[in-house]
């Protein structure tokens, strides 16, 4: 199972352990590509069936269509064979299907509007968070209010140490950029990805873990339709993901966030 020998190296990860777990990847001798792919969609607990097909990008015909433009159109999602990359980004259509659903639709509404070239701003967000994206749930308090404003401060030690019990707890993150879960299979200091906050109900981190990706899924839609968020300038804040505790093993020590460069401060707005 040598396709396998980086995943699993890395199964100590939060991220990736998640979707061992929910995926059970171990039962393929191979790459699952597209047809794999399809058949994980047993797993999927949605009350949504509106999942394009993945298909084989070979298989596909010549076209000059664009990438968003082939799943909209042709109700497909082209997958290279044999990479992590398209893989990983499968795996989250199957967990937040309707998020990346409204995702391919924003890009088609600007890309009929405004052209394939240049990107607007709006695309050029959504695919930041496709690539790179982070989803932290809080359960609404004072004090988890708190935190979220003070990661947002980049009050890292705050954070990642003075309050790493919550983490699990009340505190909760779920990749949602195929790009970092790809880049966590050889993990670097530098690794960052970018953020942005839900609020769930207390009680949330005792839900099967397939019922945390329903409530994750249907509240990411309704805070990009109501936000309009990617329309915004930089609508998400940076994360240094092996800080986030359960991520890395060498994050359990304090010592590690005292690294400015990787866990930089809050940069001075300019006058």
């Amino acid at each position: 199972m040598f396709w396998l020998d980086d995943f699993i190296k890395q199964l100590p990860m939060l991220p990736l352990q998640q979707l061992e777990d929910n995926f059970e990847l171990n039962q393929f001798s191979d790459w699952p590509n597209a047809a794999g792919l399809n058949r994980l969609k047993k797993y999927i607990p949605f009350p949504f069936t509106d999942i394009p097909e993945f298909v084989c990008q070979s298989e596909l015909v010549a076209t000059d269509k664009y990438y968003e433009q082939i799943i909209y159109e042709q109700g497909v999602i082209p997958t290279r064979p044999n990479g992590w990359h398209d893989l990983f980004n499968g795996l989250i259509w199957l967990q937040f299907p309707k998020t990346k659903k409204l995702l391919n639709e924003l890009h088609i509404a600007d890309i009929n509007q405004y052209g394939v070239s240049p990107r607007t701003l709006r695309r050029n967000n959504l695919t930041h968070f496709d690539e790179c994206g982070v989803i932290v749930t809080y359960q609404a308090n004072a004090i988890n209010e708190g935190l979220i404003a003070a990661l947002k401060s980049h009050q890292w030690h705050q954070v990642f140490v003075e309050n790493r019990k919550k983490w699990g707890e009340e505190l909760h993150c779920f990749m949602f950029g195929h790009a970092n879960l790809e880049m966590l299979l050889q993990p670097f200091i530098g690794l960052t990805g970018k953020w942005l906050a839900l609020e769930v109900e207390a009680g949330f981190q005792l839900q099967p873990y397939q019922q945390q990706l329903l409530e994750v899924d249907k509240k990411l839609v309704s805070i990009i339709e109501n936000q309009n968020l990617f329309s915004q300038k930089k609508p998400l804040s940076p994360l240094p993901l092996l800080g986030i505790p359960n991520v890395w093993d060498a994050n359990v020590e304090p010592c590690f966030y005292e690294n400015t460069d990787y866990f930089r401060p809050k940069p001075k707005t300019l006058k």
